[in-house]
């Protein structure tokens, strides 16, 4: 017996584990072993052989991953019946109304408190579209953001890597939380009134894993390049495997292949957002930690009179939506046209919802001064 790599799906979270286990039988062994990072995920062998059901369990693995991948489609509710789809719609909205149409008790929540805003990108100030290369938001999106970050102290929390999302954004004056928040600076010295004295960088708590994500990058892109219309993005501390391009029945075999590369990783975590794979150093961080960290580096930690607003459409969100709940400060906004499972309060259902809550919150602002 060997000790070897095994990858475990869960179809409900989308996340996928990899762990280390005594079994020749089930993959072949690691070719490189990374060094052990905070915050590692183990599972017994007892729970991972009940899990995998070793007969015939690769092909449920497999499905299971699939179907999960199929799951975090937003269109997926197109193919329930149009009854049972609104129905479930109505239900959803009754548990997470609008933002738009609840603004007065948002705002009168807000009231007398020190707003605080977080912003995703992808889906939220940009449309999700087929080339990540072009996501731009438009001209008045970034005008909006501007002014927000006028009235209140503004980030953005992106999978992506910083330069990136920055040269989408271009506002100086904003903090950004690239990589899932594991590369947090603040706003560039001169262009906020809110990080005097700050450094630039304020934190990358997966600095180490560098070298490593690098090496995964390049496996990552000789593996797929024979995958139509898979592209693999570098975030700098985590990579994403796009699948948005892929046709549905090369999903299974750019799963398959994903996992093989990753599962030589055992100190990185796969999970699944909208049609997209993302591999992170699995440590004790996402973007609800960043969120915590930067209210704390705001000087809002412990205090009482701080309403944090976080606004994102994707699984990576929740983690921070939790956060707000588990605090009972603030709240956060899902952005999404369709029910998903969820921990924020509120709903809006595109970028251009987005952009009219921001617009308000602003002129809001103005009136209380």
């Amino acid at each position: 017996m060997v000790s070897q790599n095994v990858v475990v799906s869960d179809a409900k979270t989308g996340i996928i584990t990899v762990s280390t286990v005594s079994n020749s039988s089930v993959f072949t062994p690691s070719a490189q072993k990374p060094p052990t990072a905070p915050g590692y995920i183990s599972i017994s062998k007892k729970k991972l052989l009940k899990n995998l059901e070793i007969n015939g369990a690769q092909s449920q693995r497999l499905t299971s991953w699939v179907d999960s991948m199929r799951a975090s489609s937003p269109t997926h509710l197109k193919s329930l019946p149009s009854l049972s789809a609104q129905e479930e719609l109505n239900s959803w909205i009754k548990r997470h109304p609008s933002a738009l149409d609840m603004f007065e008790r948002v705002t009168e929540a807000a009231r007398g408190k020190q707003i605080v805003m977080f912003l995703d990108y992808d889906g939220t100030l940009s449309p999700i579209v087929d080339d990540p290369d072009r996501a731009f938001m438009s001209s008045k999106m970034r005008r909006t953001v501007k002014k927000m970050a006028k009235s209140f102290p503004t980030s953005i929390v992106t999978g992506r890597c910083i330069d990136k999302v920055y040269s989408f954004v271009k506002l100086a004056e904003l903090y950004y939380a690239g990589s899932h928040g594991m590369d947090i600076k603040g706003p560039t010295k001169g262009f906020s009134r809110y990080n005097k004295d700050k450094p630039s960088v304020l934190y990358q708590p997966a600095g180490d894993f560098l070298p490593m994500i690098d090496e995964v990058y390049k496996q990552l892109v000789e593996k797929t390049k024979s995958t139509a219309g898979a592209k693999v993005e570098n975030n700098k501390f985590c990579l994403s495997v796009h699948f948005r391009c892929v046709d549905e029945k090369k999903w299974s075999e750019l799963a398959l292949k994903v996992r093989s590369v990753v599962k030589n990783y055992p100190t990185l975590k796969l999970s699944q957002g909208r049609k997209v794979f993302e591999i992170r150093p699995m440590v004790k961080w996402d973007k609800g930690k960043a969120l915590e960290f930067l209210l704390e580096s705001l000087g809002f930690e412990n205090c009482n009179e701080v309403f944090p607003i976080y606004i994102g459409d994707d699984k990576t969100d929740e983690d921070a939506f939790k956060l707000l709940r588990e605090r009972e400060q603030g709240f956060g906004i899902l952005v999404s046209k369709f029910p998903k499972d969820t921990s924020a309060s509120y709903s809006l259902q595109d970028p251009p919802e987005v952009m009219d809550f921001l617009r308000r919150l602003v002129e809001w602002k103005q009136t209380q001064q």
